[in-house]
């Protein structure tokens, strides 16, 4: 097993991980939909934020550069700390339209204490000459921001690749050639039904490098233990209030579920503060309450995950188990662990 427990110390306090930075939506038209949770989840004390998207918001940017802080702006408390990426995911269909100077300069002003370099994703309906470009260019942007880069936040490199060889080589270009904190790797999320193809390309990454690891958008309630077992230190993840959006409950353990195939419950399976406070009818309605729930079983399979580590308990089997009702990620996980003890 991978699976690794780190301290990150950063401007704005210390992180333990391995931690999900949820995305929170400010700067989008869609921030009201990221609930407020720094001050109710006690380990939770960490925010995923779109630079891009807060530079672009004209009167939000405005206010900053006359000194307004973004956690002010977020209503969370100043030891909040926060990873800024740079909206590469904005780019996947469109030229980029920022330098690494600005993103820096961005990522400064907003008082990130993570940055994500510029970066171009991949897609699979690209042509490879396209890809290979994107990832290129993502490289050159990333050795850019590290010779520019002279502050105290921590820099992660966002590295992209269609095959395993690919994204190792690469993280091994830029471990030679600048200077990083860590890395964070990119376009999974169009190809996050490929668990065997996602684990694989992960655990190159993993190979790569000692240093610090994020995946960009694959901290869902099904990924999460996958990514835990590969010794990936930190994730984001828009999967809370996508799956509210779809009135979809997330359950630690085994996944989600429509509320609308429930029947009539008086009370809903959880004992989260959400569910334990209100009854199923009134989460079954209120979007609201239904996305602070999502990011409580998210927050509880991590959780999870740590106890059974704390407790020396077998992981391997504890997995077997997790993994066992759904054939495809079961899959994934008898070829990660075959890799893994390969590695071992």
């Amino acid at each position: 097993m991978l699976y690794r427990e780190r301290t990150l110390e950063t401007p704005h306090g210390t992180v333990k991980t391995p931690v999900l930075f949820p995305v929170r939506n400010i700067g989008k038209r869609s921030s009201d939909n990221t609930p407020e949770y720094v001050d109710s989840i006690p380990d939770l004390n960490t925010g995923m934020v779109n630079a891009r998207a807060i530079r672009q918001r004209d009167p939000q940017w405005e206010r900053i550069q006359q000194g307004a802080s973004i956690r002010d702006e977020m209503e969370v408390p100043d030891e909040t700390v926060l990873f800024a990426d740079s909206g590469g995911f904005d780019f996947a269909d469109d030229a980029v339209d920022t330098t690494p100077e600005r993103t820096l300069e961005t990522q400064r002003a907003i008082g990130a204490d993570i940055f994500g370099t510029v970066d171009l994703p991949i897609a699979r309906e690209n042509r490879s000459a396209e890809n290979q470009r994107r990832i290129e260019e993502s490289t050159r942007l990333a050795l850019t921001a590290s010779d520019l880069h002279d502050g105290e936040e921590l820099l992660l490199a966002s590295v992209h690749g269609y095959d395993p060889e690919t994204v190792r080589n690469t993280l091994r270009h830029l471990e030679r050639n600048g200077d990083f904190d860590g890395y964070a790797v990119g376009s999974m999320v169009p190809i996050r039904t490929d668990y065997e193809k996602v684990t694989k390309l992960i655990l190159a990454a993993r190979q790569a490098t000692d240093k610090h690891l994020h995946v960009y958008g694959l901290g869902g309630i099904v990924y999460q233990p996958l990514l835990l077992y590969l010794g990936v230190d930190s994730f984001d993840s828009t999967a809370f209030i996508r799956s509210a959006g779809n009135r979809n409950y997330l359950i630690p353990g085994f996944g989600g579920e429509e509320l609308q195939n429930v029947e009539e419950l008086d009370h809903l399976p959880c004992s989260c503060p959400v569910c334990s406070s209100h009854d199923y009818q009134t989460i079954r309605a209120d979007r609201d309450l239904l996305t602070q729930h999502n990011l409580w079983s998210l927050v509880t399979e991590l959780r999870r995950f740590r106890f059974m580590a704390a407790a020396d308990e077998e992981i391997e089997s504890y997995l077997d188990l997790r993994f066992q009702g759904n054939a495809v990620t079961q899959r994934a996980y008898q070829i990660a662990k075959q890799q893994v003890r390969r590695l071992t």
